[in-house]
């Protein structure tokens, strides 16, 4: 009985030997070799995984940034700070990129939007697409409030208030997962330095958006007439700020009647 155990143990013994030699000399033969300034990059990114630079994750962006076919400062979470350790690596000219962040074209909170009756069930604002109006709010346009953005965001930087998200700027790091998954379409990036945006999504015409909100654009045109810099202009019964125009004078935030254009 114990020769038996003994050749038991020396066959097993002799099989895992023989499959850690054939591993290894497997890795050797089939080994592909990496670019050391992919990896050098790799080790300078953040390691969120976020996918806010378009690719699958950091080493994605690291292979691309290496092969030369993504910029040096594509890391939305890096930053320049980042974006310039990554060019002094591939030997390139750091080129500055405008900081963006994320921001809610909303403000129809409890107080100030109707409804149009009471929802009861699954509170994901993306299952809210297949009850009517898509959703309880009178405004079709609005925020759902129920956070659909907020479980996608991996920095905690955007949380629902009285109903209406609102992001936190200076956590925000515009990944871009929160614009992905508003059903409502109602977040969009924005550069950090902008002093005012409009913070409505509606596209009604001003009589109904007075019905169902008392923070909805109306369409009256005074934010456009007031503005000397030509860098507001109404769109489809909504006022739309053009940021690279505007200089943050706040004359249509002064005009506005609805007080939907707010201080970024």
């Amino acid at each position: 009985m114990i020769t038996g155990i003994l050749v038991a143990t020396v066959v097993v013994g002799a099989v895992g030997l023989l499959i850690g030699l054939f591993l290894g000399a497997a890795g050797i033969r089939f080994r592909v070799e990496t670019d050391p300034k992919e990896e050098a990059v790799l080790a300078l990114l953040p390691g969120n995984n976020c996918g806010g630079c378009g690719y699958a994750g950091c080493s994605g962006l690291a292979a691309a940034i290496a092969k030369g076919e993504a910029p040096v400062n594509a890391c939305p979470v890096g930053g320049e700070s980042v974006g310039k350790k990554i060019a002094s690596v591939m030997g390139v000219a750091s080129v500055e990129k405008k900081r963006m962040v994320a921001f809610v074209a909303c403000q129809g909170t409890c107080e100030k939007a109707g409804a149009d009756y009471e929802y009861v069930g699954i509170e994901d604002c993306r299952m809210l697409s297949y009850v009517p109006n898509g959703g309880a709010k009178s405004c079709n346009y609005g925020c759902l409030g129920f956070g659909s953005c907020v479980a996608a965001c991996p920095f905690d930087a955007i949380h629902v208030i009285d109903r209406v998200a609102v992001v936190d700027k200076e956590a925000c790091k515009a990944c871009g997962k929160c614009v992905a998954a508003c059903p409502k379409g109602l977040i969009s990036l924005i550069p950090y330095q902008a002093r005012y945006a409009v913070a409505c999504s509606s596209r009604d015409r001003g009589p109904v958006t007075m019905k169902a909100c008392r923070a909805g654009c109306i369409g009256c045109s005074l934010c456009q007439k007031n503005c000397v810099q030509d860098a507001v202009k109404v769109e489809d019964f909504r006022a739309v700020i053009d940021q690279e125009k505007c200089v943050g004078c706040g004359q249509c935030a002064q005009k506005c009647p609805r007080k939907i254009i707010v201080e970024h």
